[in-house]
């Protein structure tokens, strides 16, 4: 792997001309790989409408550029539908195929921690799937997530099984204070 940074790689947040290269990008994941338990690759109708759902409710959804170009996407979405949850984010990283190794991940990571880090998320969930994918257990480790579990064979994908290994990590003060007094960032929509 190349440690060294794409140079003319761009992070911000994404917009609706985005989603065929980020429906691509997944489509790609859901086909031929693990990290997501998606079978069929949703439309990009569909795609949209999931960021919707992310950036109403305050979230980050960002996009990492190369010229005009779409290589990657991460947002920071609900971790689980119940109230109590409102405070803790799932993160989701997906880079083109043709591009991974180059640090895009890294760089998305980076981002969408400082971006939650100015939101009132206090806790993020790194659900990996496949126990196999060192590279984003690797990259989730750089930036700080503790193993906090695994989930063996939950998963059936591509004829065999695959199990989930669950990362944490504090977003800003973590459990250190209260979350509500900082909670204007966020929907209630949760």
């Amino acid at each position: 792997m190349n440690d060294a940074l794409p140079t003319r790689l761009q992070v911000r947040g994404a917009i609706e001309d985005d989603f065929a290269a980020i429906t691509a990008i997944y489509a790609h994941h859901v086909l031929t790989g693990t990290a997501t338990f998606e079978i069929d690759p949703p439309d990009s109708a569909e795609m949209a409408r999931r960021w919707r759902d992310v950036t109403q409710r305050g979230l980050p959804y960002l996009v990492a550029t190369e010229g005009a170009d779409v290589v990657g996407y991460a947002y920071a979405g609900p971790y689980r539908p119940r109230p109590a949850y409102r405070f803790t984010a799932e993160d989701s990283i997906y880079v083109r195929n043709d591009v991974c190794g180059r640090g895009i991940g890294r760089t998305l990571l980076a981002a969408l921690i400082e971006a939650c880090e100015r939101s009132s998320i206090r806790q993020m969930i790194a659900v990996i799937g496949d126990s196999a994918n060192g590279a984003s257990i690797s990259v989730h480790a750089k930036f700080g997530f503790v193993h906090a579990g695994l989930l063996t064979s939950v998963g059936y994908k591509l004829g065999r099984w695959l199990d989930v290994v669950l990362m944490q990590r504090f977003i800003g003060d973590g459990d250190t204070t209260s979350p509500i007094a900082t909670a204007s960032n966020f929907s209630e929509a949760s």
